[in-house]
Parts: C-alpha cells; sequence; structure tokens
C-alpha cells in the first residue's frame, strides 16, 4: 500500500508544481494519512537508522532548521527536511513520501522536521524517540486556535515524559516555560542554549507573554531581560531559577537580531553534540542563506527587497529593531487575518510599534487588515492627536489595500540605493513572495 502511496504522492506533486499550484508540501500527507493512518511509522521502521531532529516553537523554527540544515550538508551528510513551513502532521508525511524511492527506503543520514507547536504532542506519537528535539520558545501566537502559551507548555510537558535516553532536548535557558520542561525528564538528555546581549533591562518587556514562574506561580524576577520574557530569571518563591550551564556563544552569527542569536545557538549546540568542530561550523555557515521570509533578499526592477516575517508582538518588535540598526528607511507592514495568521489581530497593540515609527522615512500599509494596522499607528505617531481629514493623517503613512499595488508603490519610493524592509504575516509574506517571484511556495 505504501508503495502506491508514494507513487500517487510524487506524481500529485509533480502535477501541483507544473501548473504552478505549490510544492505539493502537503496533500501527498494529506491523502496517504487518510489511506493509511499509519503511515509515518511504518516508514521510519523502514528505515531505522535514519537520525531524526525535531524543532518546535513559536518563532525561529524554520531558521533553525535551515541553519543545521546547512551545517549537515556541507559537511557530506545527506540530510532532508519538511519543505515550505508544511509543519503539520500532513506536512510530515509529504517530506517523508516525496523522499522516499519505489522501494519506501530514505537514502538519507538525517531528516530535520519543524513542527507546529500544536502538532508536537501529535508527532511523538509517531516518532517515538527522535534523536534530538530543539524547543526554541513559547509566545502568544494564533491564540484563537492554540490558547495561551501555558496550555502549549502543560501538552508538551506530558509529550515529553515519553521520551527515554535516545532523545537529547536542546532547550531554551531563557525561556522559564521552555527551562522548566527539562528539569523532570528522567529519560531523555537535556543540554541548554541561551544568548548573552550587550543591553538587557532589569524588567521583563511590555509584551512579555510568561513572566510568572511555572512552578509556583509567583511573579518572576529578572537579572536582565533581552526580550519579551527571555533573560536571566528566578523565582525569589521557590528559587526556581536560570539554568548556569547553558551555551550562549556561537563562533559566527550569519543573520541580523538577537532573536537570530537564539536560531544560531540551538543550531550549534545540536552541531557540537554531533560531533562538529568550530572550525567546520564556521566554514558551514559563511555561506548559509536565510529561509524564504527570514531576512530574505530579493532584487526586483534593480532595486533590494528585504522580508522580515513578523507575526505576533514578539516578532514584529524584534523586526522593527533590528531594521531601525540597519537604517532602515522604507517600510511596507502587510497584516493579514488568514487561517495560517490567527483570525485575531488585537495581538498589533501589544507590539511596541511607539518606539520605532518615526525612524522610518516612508511607511506603506496593506493586507486584509490595513486599516487596523494603520489605526494602531496612528495612535503610536506624534499625529494621534490632530485632527485627521483622511487616510493619510501624516506625510510619511500610505495606505494601500491591493497588496500588488503597495509592493510597487513602496518599490518606487525606496532610492536605488536603499532597501526596502517588507514586514508581513505568514499569508500575507507567502502573497508577497508571489508577486515578487513569480512562485507559490505552498
Amino acid at each position: 500500500m505504501n508503495l502506491l502511496l508514494i507513487l500517487l504522492g510524487k506524481l500529485l506533486s509533480a502535477f501541483s508544481r507544473l501548473l504552478n499550484l505549490g510544492s505539493g508540501s502537503t496533500w501527498p500527507g494529506h491523502i496517504a494519512l487518510s489511506i493509511n493512518p499509519n503511515f509515518i511509522k511504518q516508514i521510519l521502521k523502514h528505515n531505522p537508522k535514519l537520525k531524526i531532529i525535531l524543532i518546535a516553537g513559536t518563532n525561529g523554527k524554520t531558521t533553525t532548521a535551515k541553519l543545521i540544515r546547512t551545517i549537515l550538508k556541507k559537511n557530506n551528510y545527506r540530510v532532508f527536511q519538511n519543505e515550505g513551513g508544511a509543519n503539520l502532521l500532513n506536512g510530515i508525511a509529504s517530506s517523508m513520501l516525496l523522499h522516499s524511492n519505489v522501494l519506501c527506503t530514505l537514502n538519507y543520514d538525517y531528516t530535520i522536521f519543524e513542527i507546529d507547536e500544536n502538532t508536537l504532542p501529535l508527532i511523538l506519537k509517531e516518532i517515538a524517540d527522535p534523536n534530538f528535539i530543539i524547543l526554541l520558545n513559547l509566545f502568544r501566537d494564533q491564540l484563537d486556535r492554540y490558547g495561551e502559551i501555558n496550555t502549549i507548555a502543560s501538552k508538551w510537558r506530558e509529550a515529553l515524559k515519553k521520551l527515554n535516553s535516545a532523545t537529547t532536548l536542546i532547550l531554551n535557558a531563557d525561556d522559564p516555560q521552555i527551562t522548566y520542561l527539562g528539569l523532570h525528564l528522567k529519560g531523555a538528555t537535556v543540554k541548554y542554549f541561551g544568548i548573552n546581549p550587550a543591553n538587557g533591562i532589569n524588567k521583563a518587556q511590555h509584551a512579555s507573554d510568561s513572566t510568572y514562574c511555572p512552578n509556583c506561580g509567583r511573579k518572576l524576577a529578572y537579572d536582565s531581560a533581552y526580550f519579551s520574557h527571555l533573560g536571566n530569571w528566578h523565582c525569589d518563591n521557590c528559587g526556581l531559577k536560570h539554568p548556569q550551564k547553558t551555551f550562549t556563544s556561537s563562533p559566527i552569527y550569519p543573520l541580523f537580531g538577537d532573536y537570530n542569536k537564539y536560531n544560531t545557538n540551538a543550531a550549534v549546540l545540536l552541531a557540537k553534540e554531533i560531533g562538529f568542530s568550530n572550525e567546520k561550523i564556521i566554514s558551514s555557515l559563511k555561506d548559509f542563506k536565510p529561509a524564504f521570509g527570514r531576512q530574505e533578499i530579493l532584487n526586483v526592477y534593480g532595486k533590494k527587497i528585504q522580508i522580515f516575517l513578523s507575526k505576533n508582538p514578539t516578532s514584529l518588535n524584534e523586526s522593527l529593531k533590528t531594521i531601525v540598526r540597519l537604517n532602515a528607511k522604507n517600510l511596507l507592514l502587510v497584516l493579514n487575518d488568514r487561517i495560517p495568521d490567527g483570525r485575531d489581530v488585537s495581538w498589533i497593540w501589544d507590539a511596541d510599534t511607539e518606539e520605532y515609527i518615526s525612524k522610518f522615512k516612508n511607511i506603506l500599509i496593506s493586507g486584509d487588515r490595513a486599516f487596523d494596522m494603520a489605526l494602531r499607528l496612528k495612535y503610536s505617531s506624534k499625529a494621534q492627536n490632530s485632527n485627521v481629514k483622511s487616510q493619510n493623517y501624516s506625510s510619511k503613512f500610505k495606505i494601500i489595500e491591493n497588496l500588488e499595488e503597495a509592493v510597487f508603490d513602496a518599490l518606487i519610493a525606496t532610492l536605488k540605493d536603499e532597501i526596502l524592509y517588507i514586514l508581513p504575516t505568514y499569508s500575507a509574506m507567502l502573497d508577497v513572495r508571489k508577486i515578487l517571484t513569480g512562485k507559490k511556495i505552498l
């Protein structure tokens, strides 16, 4: 049966790419699992030597996966991963299906699966003993689908209890909820990573998501906070504190921003656990290219565009902070409220836009919820108390609902020696790339 599912899936994927309907990264797996719910287990049982790396978290999964993949491939390991952000069970099944041969064999050394937060407990029922699990962070994201982060953390805690010594967990020590997951595991090996930024503050930020002790529920104290609720934390009530043995210094950082230091440190710590030297890691990451929409640079009509996926308060804050440091002048914000983004866009009021909006020369706003974002920026600007008579309440702001028009209007406003920075939500990022490249990802 699996042989027929593999042949059917490959045919469906090829047909999808031929007609530019997407990469075929979900439907083959959806069909395979509908016909054979044990498809994933059976394929993995047929390939016992394949080493499996799972990556979960709200932000940074795709970048961390590509960093690891780059290191492995540069050192002549055969590796595949679920492409295009297809991080649900059907995406995992599709990836395995498309990389299997007609004998149901995966001729690879490693596979990397980035996993949706809600899907991690489900995938651990299919993959009982992965070699590595990286847990990056937990932020508020798509609350209409996931609920608060405590709900996700509780589900993860139950799922991780079944791990054994075959698995090494790589956890973000700067996130209290992630640290707590590793404290009571009896089977798996646990390693911690974090960062050491130069400008931490001594309290959690406004957009913090998890400032209460996961053990006793009291308010956490911070010796230094880096962004959101991440930092060097401790609980004065029960004594729970940030782990002391934490990996914080990659020999190379190929991407901008403190948030990408987390992604890099997680990937490098895993590489070191596998056995790679600093020299091999540096050599591998010098040629690293960002994943789609994650600081990816595109050249269009002789001008540069850089895309920063910004899908929740924390990622929007960090994207704005990073591009301000890069001296950005031209900004296109694209806010959608589709299923991949989450229907509830009230999160934009938790982002610290007041700190950054005055830094830009031109700000253009688009997307399904363009006017929601425009209102947020109105209340972020000094013009908020003015008698506004039109949508362009400030000369630097402009609203264009049609995304294609917005992209090219923003390009026209961008000078040859400048970069257009686009900060979209997830579905908006896919739409932007389709406009700019003519190709669909999913």
